[in-house]
């Protein structure tokens, strides 16, 4: 029987493991990341000249306005140079560090958890793997949201509007919604932690029907995993997606600065000004960045934590050669201090 990594490595060295292979991959595709949320957040405006019932009505467009993913690349290296294509990596590096350390924290701990109470269950069925994650995602959402609301607004940020992390918090914090404007989009972001724990829900399952009874998988079989998975959930999420990153957002031009209060808020003016089908906005870059991220992300985490293992072993072996020998010589001095037994 395969041994299980949780018992190899302990809860923080698997959250240790997740959050760096989670910082390479984001990294690597960060542009896409910035590209997919101006796509998301931007809005097309209804020509006022044609009649605003009709769904095929040509359509305004606004201010730096992009039509897909290849153009909103070539539009901000344009306007804001390379430079533009990396505005808020920090924060953003800081945020997926923080989350997926969290998630992974949490998610092997309730997972160990469950095993321990299941102990004639070798392997979790689907609706159970859903559930631990989701509850993974939720622990782990609502200590690290601020990051992703400063990350949100730092990636709308054009040139001449740049600020820092500090000073886009500080803005945050200067708002009309104070303090809790750290957490805008916090229901929203609970109910996409089904995002998550579809995507390591999907990750367990196809990991156990195509490489059944396989703990340490190559790179390539956990970076096909885990595009298949982020894909799946990707598509079943998207307007999730999309409304929470506009609730995050700077409201636009249209509501004079008012802010969107609640998820079915968003979710209303969306469709009422775009129509149904923009709820799927950035659709492109948003799975394109999901797949490279998750495959990466796996790919990096099994190797890392196939490392940590070897690098656990290897402590645990010197420690236990310690105290081999600490006890060895205790038994010593004992055996020495012991009165000489005459014949």
């Amino acid at each position: 029987m395969p041994v299980q990594k949780e018992a190899l490595l302990p809860s923080w060295g698997l959250a240790l493991a997740g959050a760096t292979g989670a910082v390479g991959a984001n990294a690597i595709v960060y542009p896409l990341d910035i590209v997919k949320t101006r796509l998301q957040v931007q809005v097309r405006k209804r020509d006022t000249s044609t009649s605003p019932a009709n769904p095929l009505a040509p359509q305004k467009l606004e201010d730096h306005h992009y039509e897909s993913t290849l153009h909103a690349i070539s539009k901000i290296m344009e306007d804001e140079g390379l430079a533009g294509l990396y505005h808020g990596i920090s924060s953003s590096l800081v945020g997926v560090a923080s989350t997926n350390f969290a998630y992974f924290y949490w998610y092997s701990i309730v997972r160990t958890l469950y095993l321990k109470s299941t102990p004639q269950s070798l392997n979790t069925s689907t609706p159970v793997e859903l559930s631990l994650g989701a509850v993974a995602g939720a622990l782990a959402q609502l200590f690290t949201i601020p990051i992703s609301v400063v990350t949100t607004r730092q990636q709308m940020q054009r040139r001449s509007e740049r600020k820092g992390l500090s000073d886009t918090t500080r803005e945050i914090l200067n708002s009309e919604d104070g303090v809790s404007g750290l957490w805008r989009g916090l229901k929203a972001s609970l109910v996409l932690v089904v995002n998550p724990s579809i995507t390591y829900g999907a990750y367990q399952r196809l990991k156990d029907i195509i490489f059944p009874g396989k703990t340490n998988l190559r790179p390539w079989e956990a970076f096909f995993l885990g595009a298949c998975s982020k894909s799946l959930a990707t598509l079943v999420t998207q307007p999730l997606i999309v409304a929470k990153v506009r609730l995050q957002s700077k409201p636009p031009p249209e509501r004079n600065g008012k802010p969107f209060k609640t998820f079915n808020e968003v979710l209303a003016y969306t469709i009422e000004h775009e129509g149904i089908l923009s709820l799927f906005k950035g659709i492109g870059p948003q799975l394109l960045k999901g797949l490279l991220v998750q495959g990466l992300l796996m790919m990096f985490k099994e190797r890392v934590e196939l490392l940590f293992i070897v690098l656990f072993t290897y402590v645990r072996q010197i420690r236990a050669d310690r105290l081999k020998k600490a006890a060895e010589a205790a038994a010593q001095k004992v055996k020495e201090a012991s009165p000489v037994m005459l014949k």
